[in-house]
């Protein structure tokens, strides 16, 4: 039957700290996990929560998502640290910019996954990162997004025009109880993008403490959709726990 995969499992892939590098001459903390014995079929660029509220790369939907994705469904998974943000993997350079330089990091990121060949890339973004996707992602590398907790604090209708005509696909995963935009409020606000999916988190709130299955299986439907979903939820094989 297997074990079961708890918050802390560490599942097996290819994890190689990464360092990205702005175009503004900074150097950015992260980590690239893919499949252990296989190439993947596709990868997750993954732009984090607010860092001036605790939101890093190692958040934890993004910290499960690299230690579960590779395994269960053949996903790469690139995380990292944007400017000034600091995580068990180290500090970013550079200063909090308010997402405005941050442009300089999203660009870095894809420029990695660009360089070492990394196969259809979505971009991931969580609250402050979902803001960074919107503003900055629309990137002809990228397939689509996923947004986590969108607030739609700082973004534009011309940011959202962008996405509109791009016909990227866009999937937004609203906690039912969020602090910032709740899913009938999102269902307006993204209206202007035709494609746009409004997915209801039924139960949840802002930071979906206990929903990192069901995330995680919402992404794997939308970026992998031949894996099967819901995900395994137990391991034959050997692992790892990671300490909290």
């Amino acid at each position: 039957m297997g074990t079961l995969i708890k918050a802390n499992t560490v599942l097996p892939a290819r994890r190689e700290a990464v360092t990205l590098h702005t175009a503004d001459g900074l150097e950015l903390v992260g980590e690239l996990a893919t499949p252990q014995d296989r190439p993947p079929v596709a990868t997750l660029v993954c732009l984090h929560p607010l860092p001036t509220h605790g939101g890093m790369m190692d958040s934890h939907l993004l910290r499960k998502a690299a230690w579960r994705l590779p395994a269960l469904a053949g996903v790469a998974v690139l995380r990292f640290n944007t400017r000034g943000t600091a995580s068990a993997a180290g500090r970013s350079q550079g200063i909090f910019d308010g997402g405005d330089a941050e442009r300089f990091d999203v660009a870095a990121a894809l420029e990695y996954a660009e360089f070492h060949d990394l196969p259809q890339v979505w971009l991931v973004g969580w609250s402050f990162g979902s803001e960074l996707v919107l503003r900055h992602g629309c990137d002809p590398l990228v397939r689509g997004a996923v947004l986590i907790s969108p607030p739609l604090r700082q973004v534009t209708g011309d940011d959202l025009g962008t996405w509109a005509r791009s016909g990227k696909a866009l999937a937004c995963l609203v906690p039912e109880f969020d602090d910032y935009l709740r899913p009938d409020a999102a269902r307006t606000g993204f209206a202007v993008i035709p494609q746009a999916e409004i997915v209801n988190m039924n139960g949840a709130k802002h930071l979906l403490v206990g929903y990192a299955d069901e995330v995680l299986n919402e992404i794997v439907a939308r970026v992998a959709p031949t894996v099967p979903t819901p995900l395994p939820e137990t391991w034959d094989g050997p692992f790892e726990q990671a300490q909290e």
